[in-house]
């Protein structure tokens, strides 16, 4: 999805423009183009094929048909790795890795993960509460749905086809939800955004995924924190406490307030790992930081807990710059077998 190819030759890294989805023969057609003419550039063919670690991306079934040996890496590792090789940084270093979707070992739905990366390895130390999501992916262009999903953490699934009567599937949303059909658990950043707006009426349906959030981002004038609108427990982060304070707020008010806690629980929650591990590096990677009150918030507030936030400064926070790092982990893997 959104893709680039990179390759790695000693210390250079080439990227290719974003070639988008591959879900089209054209896009297709692209992505070989683009593949064919990037290693006709190298000066040896490639040792090895980085590719993401879901199993059904055409980019995944192609690395894993080339001649030499192909190796799967984790997205939001991927992530974080990007970030690391763009900056030299040599050695561990803490990632928040923000975004709607990556596959995580044994098929799990991640996209609000805290990392511990060093290199080609990685810990996951942590991540956003789980919630469902209704009605799989279409959740993602359905903001309402996710609001549903906190309603249902909340034991308000009474309030569902009432608040959302607009909607003809809220009726069964209840049901649904307490039998977990057709709602995948997800520790996604993505739909928390999804999630506040559905809950604030900003976008329940949206055109595109990401629309929503983008308006919320848009309406924040001054970011203020809710006390108590968070917990931390064995690396979770919880913000229940904030989207249950949502419910029946102004839209623009919610906004201010969404993004201030946020960015504060993401502070702590990274600086408690900086503090455990004793690593004060802590790379930001995903597209939830395209969002700029986000971004910027959290450079600060991370800065002025005695933190370094690094973040890309070429290559894109999002799924495009993610061949960067997974050629990157792949070049590392590489020297260890030398």
């Amino acid at each position: 999805m959104k893709n680039t190819l990179c390759c790695i030759e000693g210390c250079q890294a080439v990227l290719t423009p974003a070639i988008g989805n591959l879900d089209s023969a054209d896009s297709i057609k692209h992505f070989e183009a683009a593949a064919e003419g990037l290693m006709a550039e190298m000066a040896a063919p490639p040792e090895l094929f980085a590719h993401d670690l879901h199993p059904d991306f055409y980019s995944s079934r192609w690395a894993q048909g080339q001649k030499a040996p192909s190796l799967a890496v984790q997205h939001h590792h991927a992530h974080i790795a990007a970030v690391a090789a763009e900056h030299g940084h040599d050695g561990p270093i803490i990632g928040l890795a923000l975004d709607g979707f990556g596959l995580g070992p044994g098929n799990q739905s991640w996209g609000g993960e805290l990392l511990w990366v060093d290199g080609p390895d990685f810990r996951r130390l942590g991540h956003l509460a789980i919630m469902p999501q209704p009605g799989g992916d279409i959740a993602a262009r359905e903001p309402w749905r996710m609001a549903s999903a906190i309603l249902h953490r909340l034991g308000r699934s009474g309030e569902i086809p009432e608040r959302f009567a607009a909607h003809a599937a809220a009726a069964m949303l209840p049901k649904i939800l307490d039998k977990g059909l057709n709602s995948p658990l997800t520790s996604s950043a993505g739909r928390l955004f999804d999630a506040a707006c559905g809950l604030l009426g900003v976008f329940p349906v949206a055109e595109f995924e990401g629309q929503a959030p983008m308006a919320l981002e848009a309406m924040v004038t001054a970011p203020r924190i809710l006390t108590g609108g968070w917990s931390l427990e064995d690396g979770v982060l919880d913000c229940l406490p904030l989207m249950e304070s949502l419910i029946g707020r102004d839209a623009a008010d919610g906004a201010d307030l969404f993004h201030g806690t946020l960015i504060a629980a993401m502070t702590d929650w990274a600086a408690q790992a900086a503090e455990a591990f004793s690593i004060p590096q802590i790379a930001l990677g995903g597209g939830c930081f395209f969002n700029k009150v986000l971004r910027e918030g959290l450079i600060a507030s991370l800065e002025a807990a005695g933190l370094e936030p690094m973040l890309p400064r070429l290559a894109s926070p999002g799924d495009p710059g993610v061949s960067l790092g997974q050629a990157w982990i792949a070049g590392l893997t590489a020297d260890r077998s030398l």
